[in-house]
């Protein structure tokens, strides 16, 4: 048998039993296929027992590496060895040694029961007094021999085996059972030597090994039989996750919203083309918004959450339902298309009418609506994003300066610092927090609309810093002084990392030399026309999301 050990838990890859009959004889084997149910039960029955037994295998580590001085119990019998050198163990247990005890004296052996066979007669002994039932079946399954004994004795096998050819017997002896084959060609030869062998000991209900070695997961696994033989592989464990005053360690594991495991009870108010329409109450006034799940959602799952905030003269509909342009080539600024297994739920609240947004308000209903997916989807509470496009990337640039305990990173392009709110210092809900957040610019160089400028010497530095190294006193430092490398002429783009922030809150600054559009591409051509296949955005902006 084949495991791989994961969290504590085992995961069969691939099963192979290796049971005293179950491959040793392939011929013979092959000749039960046709015999009755009856006889096929037998052989069931002899795979879910064991011999005074012996339990072997190999522990290795998930790259084929044997591990030494593993610690391997078996729980039920209470035997623990160790892995050697090769990562090779045993556990076995004889009840009675009986390589060189002759078959006539295996009445005084104290043991639950043992059997020999010599010119064809089968000898047996026992400890106790039980009923001992002998039954032998020819190779079609008629059964020609049922004799109940007691005590020990002997019992000839050539009563009702007048015929040569293959025989299977079956000896109980209380919970003892044994099962074997055996030749009536003038020697009645059997499967096992005529020294003796002890009888099948029933496995215990729940019988299981356990792997235990220092820097690897606890594996256990369920035992069918004590005959037999395991290849386990166990998985190193993974360290303990580090724990922050703020925020959350790179990849760390996902935190499952309250939705996990139930189905939404959001009512929708709009079916549209790739999603749905919600309502929300948000401070007496009612509020819209578009949801739009993986094909694939499955509510034990935590998702990550895209939240797509649309720009001035656009609204959230156009994220679901729109017919491709320029500014829409595809849903959600491309990240649904990215999105190949259906790790993400999208989400685009509606601003006003005119497709502008207000301030705290729209705060607050942002707020409000991540309350509402968590608590109707399953959703990494951990793994919130947010991206907008000019209006939408100012409103989220705001959203940054007061939810940073909620969005683990945004995306903007073409932010600017006017026309828009911005919280300002102290400690309600919606004022601004001295906090970091990961951090994604892009803008074009020569956009007239929202300053290249202003944004580089505003909206960027002020999230520099707060997003600095954090200092011996657990409080995040000031980056502003390091200044992005920038693209030059007319092609191309230049994305620069920040080195002086801390690892957990990353900035990114990509400039490009086009006008005020997000579908920023590398050719000199600044014309409307270039659409999805041509921008170099949405790949850039998964890249940076994906990080966490």
């Amino acid at each position: 048998m084949h495991f791989f050990a994961k969290k504590g838990i085992f995961v069969p890859k691939m099963i192979i039993f290796h049971t005293c009959y179950g491959f040793k004889h392939k011929k013979e084997s092959e000749k039960m296929k046709h015999l009755p149910l009856f006889i096929s039960a037998l052989a069931v029955t002899m795979g879910s027992s064991a011999f005074a037994y012996t339990v072997s295998g190999s522990v290795s580590d998930e790259n084929g590496q044997a591990i030494k001085d593993a610690s391997v119990t078996l729980v039920k019998e209470n035997k623990t060895t160790k892995t050697d050198e090769a990562g090779k163990f045993t556990i076995h247990e004889d009840e009675q040694d009986t390589t060189t005890t002759p078959p006539d004296a295996l009445h005084s052996m104290q043991a639950p029961g043992y059997i020999s066979i010599n010119s064809g007669i089968l000898s047996y002994s026992q400890s106790g007094s039980a009923p001992v039932q002998v039954r032998i079946f020819d190779a079609v399954g008629h059964q020609v021999l049922n004799q109940t004994l007691y005590g020990s004795g002997a019992v000839d096998l050539r009563t009702g085996t007048t015929a040569m050819g293959s025989y299977y017997a079956q000896v109980t002896m209380g919970s003892a059972k044994q099962n074997f084959r055996f030749t009536a060609d003038g020697n009645y030869a059997t499967s096992f030597d005529s020294k003796g062998h002890a009888l099948l000991k029933e496995i215990q209900q729940g019988e299981k090994l356990q792997f235990v070695a220092e820097g690897f997961d606890t594996l256990f696994v369920p035992l069918g039989t004590l005959d037999t033989t395991v290849a386990v592989k166990l998985m190193k464990t993974a360290p303990a996750e580090e724990q922050f005053a703020f925020g959350y360690a790179l990849k760390n594991d996902p935190r499952p919203s309250k939705g996990c495991g139930k189905n939404s009870t959001l009512n929708s108010v709009q079916t549209v083309e790739n999603g749905k329409k919600y309502n929300l109450n948000v401070g007496g006034k009612n509020r819209t918004f578009f949801i739009t799940l993986p094909n694939n959602y499955d509510n034990t799952k935590a998702h990550k959450l895209l939240i797509a905030n649309h720009c001035m003269g656009s609204k959230a509909e156009d994220f679901v339902h729109h017919n491709p342009d320029y500014d829409h080539p595809t849903p959600y600024y491309g990240q649904q298309k990215l999105d190949k297994n259906g790790d993400y739920i999208f989400v685009a609240p509606q601003g006003n009418d005119n497709g502008t947004w207000n301030g705290k308000e729209d705060h607050q209903f942002v707020d409000e609506m991540i309350t509402a997916m968590f608590d109707n989807y399953c959703i990494d509470t951990t793994r919130v994003f947010a991206t907008g496009f000019s209006f939408g990337a100012m409103f989220t640039n705001s959203l940054a300066q007061d939810l940073q305990e909620r969005l683990r990173a945004v995306a903007v392009y073409a932010t600017a610092d006017y026309n828009i709110w911005l919280p300002s210092a102290g400690s309600g809900r919606y004022d601004a927090k001295d906090l970091p957040i990961a951090w994604m610019g892009v803008h074009g160089k020569n956009d007239q609309t929202c300053s290249y400028n202003t944004a580089k010497t505003s909206a960027l530095p002020r999230i520099l810093k707060r997003n600095g190294k954090a200092g011996a006193d657990g409080k995040f430092t000031d980056a502003s002084s390091e200044k992005p490398t920038e693209v030059q002429g007319n092609t191309g783009h230049v994305c620069y990392d920040f080195t002086t922030v801390d690892e957990r809150f990353p900035v990114k600054w990509c400039s490009w030399p086009g006008a005020h559009q997000w579908t920023a591409h590398d050719t000199g051509n600044m014309n409307v026309g270039y659409g999805w296949e041509n921008t170099w955005v949405p790949e850039e902006v998964h890249k940076f999301f994906e990080q966490f």
